[in-house]
């Protein structure tokens, strides 16, 4: 079990993480969510015991992140760490080692993981000469070349096409089925929503939001209402109490209420028109929560 315990982390005045708790079970898939300069970076690092926290502890398996348990933990940054003048095989070869991987071992794994992402023959080239997505399979195999038990990701996505980043997803999950602790960030808001339980929104280094992600969703009460059919009137929508947000894309509306109460007077409204061929209420997506405690919209890197 991965446990963050009163963490605060200051870089002099300026407070990056300020009093974060949470704890992350073995076989769970954990996300952390934040704007640009929350304060996710800064916490992963402090996991990994690269920053060591003004206040509180973070602790894996009841032990300090050292020497004795860094051999445990895979880590893929956000920003590249790729030394790019080294081959594929070569980088390997040295991240390996430093997780203590006999040397063969490395080499096999290494086969086995090219061969999963489609780039057997980048074995020998150098990392300069391959594509901002390849070099991303990369980082990720640089993760996994120890077997960990504990993956931390840091916008494992990046660069990725829908293709590579669903492969992705498969490759986490199964490290889940093996009771892997996983904890990882993403700008890819519907992936969090798709294979995390739980979760930690952070603004400003501050915790906003946590717990698991059903039951916040059903406590945020807001739901989001798809229709189509025939002369719906924005206004009319617009006048129905507590409809906050109505939208029309082409080939339907969407329209955004704060409550099951409203939802039922918009279908009163709806059931009056002719043709309607659809009326779908759903509970508010992962990404409108996020805006919404934010408070601004969710940009992208």
């Amino acid at each position: 079990m991965l446990e963050v315990k009163n963490v605060t982390l200051k870089y002099g005045d300026f407070v990056a993480v300020d009093d974060l708790s949470f704890e992350v079970n073995k076989g769970e898939i954990f996300g952390l969510l934040g704007t640009n300069g929350a304060g996710k970076t800064t916490t992963f690092r402090t996991i990994m015991g690269l920053l060591y926290p003004s206040k509180g502890y973070v602790k894996y398996d009841g032990k300090f992140v050292s020497y004795d348990t860094v051999d445990k933990i895979g880590y893929m940054i956000e920003e590249r760490s790729l030394l790019t003048k080294l081959t594929v095989k070569d980088l390997m070869l040295y991240f390996g080692q430093l997780k203590n991987v006999p040397v063969q071992t490395i080499l096999e794994r290494l086969d086995y993981w090219l061969k999963r992402f489609d780039i057997e023959s980048y074995k020998n080239k150098k990392i300069k000469e391959l594509s901002k997505g390849n070099q991303q399979k990369i980082q990720f195999i640089s993760a996994l070349i120890n077997e960990p038990s504990l993956l931390v990701l840091d916008e494992p996505f990046s660069g990725l096409d829908v293709i590579n980043m669903e492969l992705f997803v498969g490759v986490i999950k199964e490290y889940q089925k093996k009771g892997c602790t996983i904890i990882f960030s993403s700008h890819q808001i519907d992936h969090v929503e798709s294979f995390c339980e739980r979760l930690v929104i952070l603004q400003k280094g501050k915790m906003v939001l946590s717990g698991i992600i059903k039951e916040i969703k059903k406590q945020f009460k807001k739901q989001t209402i798809s229709i189509i059919a025939d002369g719906v009137d924005a206004g009319r929508l617009r006048e129905i109490s507590g409809v906050y947000d109505v939208i029309e894309n082409a080939n339907e509306w969407i329209v955004r209420v704060e409550s099951e109460e409203n939802a039922k007077a918009v279908f009163d409204y709806i059931k009056t028109l002719e043709h309607v061929r659809r009326f779908d209420v759903d509970e508010a997506t992962l990404e409108e929560i996020f805006i919404a405690k934010v408070g601004k919209k969710y940009e992208e890197a």
